[in-house]
């Protein structure tokens, strides 16, 4: 954990800091896969700022929902905003929307917009987990595994890093897949696919969630949710794309 770098005079809010490396190295990702597919770059441009605008509201409305009893004693808090105080994959989700309503306004290609979007989104999540890391946010539960770490007073999953080392395996797996799709929207939905589950399977190690239902958290229902949506869709775009094969 390393919220604060200090260099010379200069104190440095880690985990911010690496979150704008991240949405900087999302942006040109997302910039040179809207020159490779031929889309228009000043539209993609303001699709990124709106969608980021709308992920940092759903994030902190996230951890908001997540924290409600206490921000109700305190209502001006929920304008408090800092790093340690968002909710990604809630903000993930509202970026996603964002962009799917502005894509539609603008009429943008639908599904070539969002698959323009994915490995950026992809490459920013490791951001994420490296801010977990440094902030020691997103902690784990107590363990006695050799590989637990110290934390907050006690010996813990290392759930940040798991988050870092899912995320990559992510990304590698979307760089991969990006150049040989079978059908439109079959990035995008696999990857969202993914990252639910992914934070579907972390959520459980998590010392820090909101468990709304025995010992099911908010953010695992969700997740299953979003899986859902993901398989939904992949079945009705190969099923669409199959139609249009057989009408050649």
């Amino acid at each position: 954990m390393l919220p604060i770098l200090q260099v010379g005079p200069f104190a440095l809010q880690l985990p911010g800091l690496l979150l704008i490396i991240g949405v900087w190295l999302g942006s040109l990702l997302t910039e040179r896969e809207a020159a490779r597919r031929q889309l228009s770059p000043s539209r993609m441009s303001n699709l990124i700022f709106l969608a980021l605008i709308g992920g940092l509201i759903g994030a902190r409305l996230g951890y908001v929902l997540r924290y409600l009893d206490l921000y109700l004693q305190s209502p001006l808090g929920i304008l408090a905003l800092n790093p340690n105080t968002l909710a990604p994959f809630e903000g993930l989700v509202a970026a996603i929307i964002v962009a799917v309503i502005y894509a539609q306004r603008s009429k943008m290609a639908f599904w070539a917009t969002l698959e323009v979007l994915t490995p950026g989104i992809a490459l920013f999540m490791i951001f994420v987990g490296l801010a977990h890391l440094t902030s020691g946010d997103a902690f784990g539960l107590e363990s006695d595994l050799a590989w637990s770490i110290e934390l907050w007073g006690a010996r813990r999953h290392p759930t940040q890093i798991y988050e870092v080392l899912a995320a990559s395996l992510v990304f590698i797996m979307i760089l991969r897949i990006r150049l040989e799709q079978p059908f439109d929207g079959f990035l995008f939905l696999i990857y969202i696919g993914l990252a639910a589950l992914q934070r579907f399977l972390l959520e459980a190690l998590r010392g820090d969630s909101l468990i709304i239902l025995g010992t099911v958290r908010g953010a695992q229902l969700l997740s299953l949710l979003v899986i859902m949506a993901s398989l939904i869709g992949l079945h009705f775009n190969a099923r669409r794309a199959e139609g249009i094969k057989r009408t050649r």
